[in-house]
């Protein structure tokens, strides 16, 4: 008995391997984004990894870290309830197990603010707002008088980088990490008129400024850097809009940022097939879905032709899938496992859109194949 289930686990191995092997070619990349778990949570995460990401032959996960880790380089940006080196080094040993790449995410620039709050690197150092003039609201409305949708950092002042490069470095370190994500979405604020440093500067220029001074800090380590890539889409002319694209001219820094840097483009209305755009300008490029199941096998489908049509110089810019999710672990983790659907908008989940892309990469998807 012994032997025969050594033989069929064994079996098991090849299987999964040779699954995984011939997926590499089909789909380089196969991704998850997710906001890392908190301490209490940790566990449970790891089980996820094991038991949901592994199977489905998952090979990247992206953790949106932000101050969710015990900072030693600058403890006062750390939450009060965060990740221990002790716990990163669990999970990290999880996911290597399962043959998972593990990528710390940290908002840089944009998203260092939500709603009524101020996030811990403004909040810590309130010298480095681009726009202290603006004043968070006691209760957040969109659209409002003043613009406001996050906050972004100054990336001129002159105090800001030796901060932001011990946080990149450190956590990088910690999650044993060969790249490294650092958001940069949705920045509406950048160039402000009153900033004393950016006012009347071009804000491509800042936008692209920025991207390469953090990758060329991550290359002295060998380390890729990754963002999304919507500031890199001109809003109007595409018709994308101004969250998906830019509105504010910065689009035309995707001819002036490194080709090194890897961009998660995501689209979750529509699945438009901009990753065409990022790889015929010289970019690694990875499709992002979020909630919409159909979408995102469509994304899959266009990703997997993409591959197979383009020439021998543009193939290995479409790197693959990753599935996002906006929420905390937990609150994915009880989706997933008990509440699956959305009553406010059935089927439109990360969890369902998660399976079903994930069935699709892995040729059981269901849904009818045109």
């Amino acid at each position: 008995m012994k032997v025969l289930l050594s033989f069929f686990f064994t079996a098991f191995l090849f299987c999964t391997a040779a699954d995984a092997q011939s997926l590499d070619s089909l789909l380089p990349v196969r991704g998850f984004c997710i906001a890392a778990p908190k301490p209490a949570q940790l566990e449970r995460f790891i089980g996820f990894i094991k038991t949901e990401l592994a199977p489905r032959n998952l090979n990247t996960l992206v953790l949106r870290v932000d101050w969710n880790y015990q900072y030693k380089t600058h403890p006062e940006l750390s939450d009060k309830d965060a990740l221990s080196e002790n716990d990163v080094a669990k999970l990290v040993k999880a996911a290597k197990e399962s043959g998972i790449r593990v990528i710390p995410q940290v908002n840089l620039l944009g998203h260092q603010s939500w709603a009524s709050t101020i996030h811990n690197l403004l909040r810590e150092y309130p010298q480095f707002d681009e726009t202290p003039a603006v004043k968070m609201p006691e209760k957040y409305a969109w659209p409002n008088a003043d613009s406001l949708y996050c906050k972004s950092y100054c990336p001129l002042h002159p105090d800001l980088h030796q901060i932001v490069f011990a946080i990149m470095d450190e956590i990088c370190d910690a999650f044993e990490s060969d790249a490294f994500h650092a958001g940069m979405d949705e920045v509406f604020y950048i160039g402000d008129k009153n900033c004393p440093r950016c006012s009347g500067r071009n804000k491509a220029l800042l936008f692209a400024g920025e991207v390469n001074k953090i990758q060329e800090h991550l290359s002295l380590k060998n380390r890729s850097l990754w963002i999304w890539g919507d500031r890199l889409i001109d809003g109007r002319t595409t018709g994308i809009g101004m969250w998906e694209g830019s509105f504010n001219n910065t689009y035309p820094a995707i001819d002036l940022i490194s080709k090194k840097v890897v961009i998660n483009d995501w689209h979750y209305e529509r699945p438009d097939p901009t990753a065409a755009l990022f790889a015929l300008k010289g970019f690694q490029v990875i499709t992002c879905p979020w909630r919409n199941a159909p979408n995102a096998v469509q994304q899959t489908r266009d990703m997997i032709q993409f591959r197979k049509s383009a020439t021998d110089s543009t193939r290995k810019n479409y790197l693959g899938m990753m599935q996002t999710v906006w929420s905390g672990a937990e609150q994915f983790l009880n989706e997933f496992y008990s509440n699956p659907d959305n009553p406010q908008a059935p089927g439109l989940t990360a969890s369902n859109c998660f399976r079903t892309m994930y069935d699709e990469i892995n040729g059981k998807n269901k849904i009818a194949q045109k």
